[in-house]
């Protein structure tokens, strides 16, 4: 299970996990890239997608319960990718973008796993592994972007991680984060267009 799975970094994420033989379903507010339609064909998996607002523990409930009755319960790996940004400066940052910064990038995040390991813990038979998306942006300023509020939701997926995974051991629940450097996405195009 991939958030954010419809393009960019989370959409690599479900090819490179199909290409090692796992089924996979995206759950993301956009609709899924035409290469998300390729992925069954091509690496001979099952695929779903789930339209969700991670922002929201409802959406997410929702798609969790749809898809986990679709598989019995079966979820070994999930990868809580979604987030997004503004290029607002430090000084212009308003309210409601800073809310809805932390409203993906850390609240859809924290329940994103949380509902992972809950299936995960239900389904007996399997040892999991959650992998939270920070960014490298979680340890210095993106250069040419203002992205104060940004940086400060992707330290707070790092802060998170080690306390959950210390929690979910347990069960043999693996949780670990990664902080990918820049990549040039539809997402971070807008800022630092190709041409």
């Amino acid at each position: 299970m991939i958030t954010g799975g419809a393009r960019g970094c989370g959409l690599a994420f479900a090819q490179g996990l199909a290409e090692a033989g796992a089924d996979i379903v995206i759950l993301d507010l956009i609709d899924p890239a035409p290469e998300f339609h390729e992925i069954s064909t091509t690496f001979s998996v099952k695929t779903w997608y789930f339209k969700v607002d991670v922002s929201s523990v409802a959406s997410l409930e929702e798609a969790f319960s749809s898809f986990l009755r679709e598989t019995d319960g079966a979820l070994d790996i999930c990868v809580a990718c979604a987030g997004t940004n503004r290029n607002v400066s430090f000084t212009e940052t308003d309210e409601a973008t800073f809310d809805k910064l932390n409203a993906v990038n850390v609240k859809g995040v924290f329940f994103t796993a949380q509902l992972a390991a809950k299936a995960m813990v239900a389904n007996k038979t399997t040892k999991g592994s959650i992998i939270l998306v920070a960014s490298i942006a979680a340890f210095r300023a993106v250069r040419g972007q203002m992205s104060s509020a940004y940086c400060g939701t992707k330290g707070a997926v790092l802060s998170m991680c080690p306390p959950i995974a210390v929690e979910l051991a347990q069960h043999g629940i693996r949780v670990n984060s990664i902080s990918p450097g820049y990549v040039r996405t539809e997402m971070t195009g807008m800022y630092h267009p190709l041409s």
